[in-house]
C-alpha cells in the first residue's frame, strides 16, 4: 500500500533534501552524503554556532560548545570505522575458516554460525550508528543540527549535547517510540 508524502514544517535545508512520508521514514538525497566508511562532508564551509536553533530558554550555541560536540562525533566517527573494519575483518576470517565443513561436528557447525551472526550483528550496527553520525556532521555544516526533522522546532541545546545524534526533539521522539 502506498503512502503519500506529507507535507511537514521543515528549514529550507531539509525540505529541499528530504521528503517525509506518513511513515516518518526519510527520503530523497543530501548532496555530499556518502556509504561505508568515506568522510561525510559537504564541502560547504560549518555554519557558525551562534546560527543554530535553540529553545527560546537555551543561550545560543557557542564556538566551544559546537567544537566540543563535533570533536566528540568525529572521534566517535573514527571508534566506529575502527569498530567496523575489525568486524569485517572477523567476518571473512570466519567465512574464509567455514570452508567445506569436513570434520566438523554440529557442535562446531553450530558455534561457527553463532560466532558469524554475532559479527554480523555487530557490523550492521556500526554500519548504522557510523551513518547516523556522518548524519549529525553533515547537519553541523550545513546548519540544521539542533532542528527537528519531524516537526522542524529546535531539538534543545542540552538534548543534543547529551546525544550529538539525535534528530528529533523529545515530544517527536515520544510520539515515534509509542507507534
Amino acid at each position: 500500500m502506498a503512502r503519500n508524502a506529507t507535507t511537514k514544517k521543515v528549514t529550507a535545508t531539509q525540505a529541499a533534501s528530504t521528503t517525509t512520508t506518513r511513515t516518518g521514514t526519510k527520503t530523497g538525497a543530501t548532496t555530499g552524503t556518502t556509504t561505508g566508511t568515506k568522510t561525510a562532508s559537504t564541502g560547504a564551509a560549518p555554519a557558525s554556532a551562534g546560527h543554530l536553533a535553540v529553545k527560546s530558554d537555551e543561550s545560543p550555541w557557542t564556538a566551544a560548545e559546537l567544537a566540543e560536540v563535533r570533536d566528540e562525533l568525529t572521534s566517535e566517527r573514527d571508534r566506529l570505522r575502527s569498530v567496523l573494519r575489525s568486524a569485517e575483518h572477523e567476518l571473512h576470517d570466519l567465512m574464509r575458516d567455514a570452508g567445506d565443513g569436513a570434520g566438523n561436528d554440529q557442535a562446531d557447525v553450530g558455534s561457527t554460525t553463532f560466532e558469524r551472526d554475532h559479527e554480523m550483528s555487530l557490523a550492521n550496527n556500526a554500519r548504522g550508528m557510523l551513518a547516523q553520525v556522518e548524519h549529525a556532521l553533515l547537519r553541523i555544516d550545513d546548519g540544521s543540527f539542533g532542528v527537528c526533522e519531524s516537526c522542524g522546532e529546535p531539538i534543545g541545546k542540552m538534548r543534543v549535547m547529551a546525544f550529538p545524534r539525535a534528530t528529533l526533539c523529545l515530544s517527536c521522539k515520544q510520539r515515534e517510540e509509542r507507534r
